[in-house]
């Protein structure tokens, strides 16, 4: 069976140089592990605001690790030394418009200032890559959305729409828990699970 394989990277010239610890891989490895059903393996990376070795990251976790899904976190913003967004629309193959607006459609439900992000979705080769927030509360808020206090979702969260997208580049059947976000793919897309 095809593995799922995800790619974490976490982008901050202070935890790279052990200023401080990272909180951003471990934040992405809970979300994932309570949000999957489907095995997965990971990559981790923890690299500086640096253009070059952002995109020299990318394409190395796509093209030798072969990552059906990349996320990253940090370097979204304003700032001159943020430029997440700028190294991942260089190594793309194509842009995914719809992430960038919805992860900032969620976040704008939480805080005003979600509307300086420069968050990115792209393709490239077979793999989804993901521009998330830098904070752990960010993160897990753009991924599962915004939920009623009965849990129900008002806003969708950009994971529901991972699985499908990461089928239709021909990877694995990726299949979530739906306690903490829903996969929602077309009825013709679905397949049934054998017990």
């Amino acid at each position: 069976m095809n593995t799922f394989r995800i790619g974490l990277v976490s982008i901050s010239d202070r935890a790279s140089s052990g200023i401080y610890e990272d909180k951003g891989i471990p934040a992405l490895e809970g979300w994932l592990a309570k949000a999957l059903s489907t095995p997965f393996s990971l990559e981790k990376r923890l690299i500086p605001d640096e253009q070059t070795i952002i995109e020299q990251t990318l394409c190395e976790l796509v093209d030798e690790m072969g990552c059906h899904l990349v996320l990253t976190t940090g370097g979204t913003g304003p700032a001159r030394r943020d430029v997440t967004p700028d190294a991942t629309l260089a190594i793309a193959d194509r842009v995914m418009p719809g992430f960038g607006e919805q992860m900032r459609q969620v976040s704008l439900h939480f805080v005003p200032t979600a509307i300086l992000s420069r968050q990115v979705g792209v393709i490239r080769k077979q793999a989804l890559i993901l521009n998330l927030p830098g904070q752990p509360k960010a993160i897990e808020e753009t991924l599962e959305g915004v939920k009623n206090e009965n849990g129900g979702v008002l806003v969708h969260g950009v994971f529901a729409s991972v699985p499908y997208c990461v089928q239709l580049l021909e990877g694995p059947y990726v299949e979530t828990n739906p306690d903490v976000v829903a996969a929602f793919r077309p009825k013709s897309a679905r397949r049934e699970i054998l017990s």
